[in-house]
């Protein structure tokens, strides 16, 4: 009889080349953050569609999250957003609107026009 094989599902986010440079220009930002820091990406209730992303640097990671290298990254994704973020793209683009994040997110069933809100 074979053994049961049991394979853990991955969980991934990209993180573009423009987007690690703007996050890493946040990380110098701040002093005496220890070598365990990194950003939290994560997913809260609120926005026009029900869900929005957040960003926030934090210097360490928590109990049960993925922590993800992304360019010399750290990523910390807690449990209830990895749900959502899995194999999500974030960019940092600028163009006539201004700069900042984006979010693609194979997961959302519908979004907004503002691109920080979606649906699940």
């Amino acid at each position: 009889m074979a053994a049961a094989t049991t394979t853990v599902p991955t969980f991934t986010v990209d993180v573009t080349e423009n987007a690690a440079t703007e996050i890493k220009k946040f990380l110098a930002g701040e002093e005496g953050l220890p070598e365990t820091a990194g950003l939290r990406v994560r997913v809260v209730p609120g926005g026009c569609s029900g869900f929005q992303y957040s960003l926030n640097i934090e210097e360490a990671s928590r109990q049960g999250d993925h922590i993800l290298d992304a360019h010399g990254i750290r990523l910390f994704v807690d449990m209830f957003s990895a749900q959502y973020l899995n194999s999500v793209r974030i960019d940092y683009v600028t163009n006539m609107m201004g700069s900042g994040f984006t979010f693609e997110n194979p997961n959302a069933t519908g979004g907004c026009g503002c691109g920080s809100s979606f649906t699940a």
